[in-house]
């Protein structure tokens, strides 16, 4: 377990930093208690429902506005950036795709400073974290199915995980369109699906599918197997993937490579920190 102390482990004034600190030697547990995290930021039913199961919802972590606002400002992004739309990282046949989204807009900081989201990813990853890309994906309708699959490349054994990922519920997760799919308590299996299942596309009859409103962050540890399902509706399927790594561990989309001044001037340290930038 990650615990952050209740003291503040650094001196700082209402100004800012001491004169005698350096903020670029801030450590990663300095950052999490600047933005909010502590010992009890995560209740202990929290922590055990992550590592039995491999994922958590956090309700309620967006509003109705902000849910409405972050829907426009991707819709807003998709129509500028067009056939170019996440070609930073990733794009993908039957789904809408947006990447490097700390740089698109303020409002995206809230994916990577939330103190629960943070106590969460923390959590699995032992403190030790940085964001490794800020992306977002629209299944599209009749589009979006994905082969069960971790997000690393092979096995690894329970506690020593390398990448954890949230989920930003921008529309409910139904049934009905394309809710991501998960296997409960197959982070600790020290299987990845491609070894076990002759076909990964396939139902596991073990797999329940993120059932959850707009507005919830789903936490999960991203060696629990999990991928997209059939978007049967008809209106794109959104959300937004924060998606962190162990600090020792190469990013999605370089941050310090891709930060733009504009966006390094307007956050904090501890915020930057969190980048790795």
């Amino acid at each position: 377990m990650f615990d952050i102390s209740g003291e503040c482990p650094i001196s700082t004034s209402k100004t800012g930093w001491h004169e005698s600190e350096k903020p670029q030697m801030m450590t990663t547990a300095e950052a999490l208690y600047i933005l909010g995290v502590r010992d009890d930021t995560l209740a202990q039913k929290e922590r055990d429902a992550l590592d039995r199961d491999g994922y958590l919802p956090l309700p309620g972590i967006l509003d109705q506005e902000q849910v409405a606002h972050l829907t426009q400002v991707l819709e807003d992004l998709l129509v500028a950036e067009g056939e170019n739309a996440g070609q930073e990282v990733h794009q993908e046949a039957g789904a809408a795709r947006l990447s490097d989204l700390v740089n698109k807009h303020p409002s995206f900081e809230v994916c990577f400073a939330h103190l629960r989201v943070l106590a969460a990813i923390a959590h699995v990853l032992g403190g030790d974290l940085k964001l490794s890309s800020l992306n977002s994906r629209a299944a599209l309708p009749g589009q979006g199915a994905q082969a069960l699959h971790a997000d690393w490349s092979g096995p690894v054994p329970p506690g020593e995980y390398q990448v954890c990922n949230s989920i930003w519920l921008l529309d409910p997760f139904t049934e009905e369109n394309g809710a991501t799919r998960v296997v409960p308590g197959s982070h600790r299996s020290g299987i990845i699906p491609r070894d076990e299942m002759p076909d990964p596309s396939a139902p596991h009859p073990q797999e329940v599918l993120l059932l959850a409103p707009a507005g919830t962050v789903v936490i999960f540890n991203s060696h629990t197997w999990h991928g997209g399902t059939l978007n049967k509706g008809v209106t794109p399927r959104r959300a937004l993937h924060a998606y962190f790594c162990r600090r020792g561990q190469p990013q999605q989309l370089d941050q310090r490579r891709h930060i733009r001044p504009e966006t390094c001037a307007r956050l904090s340290q501890a915020a930057r920190h969190i980048l790795d930038a």
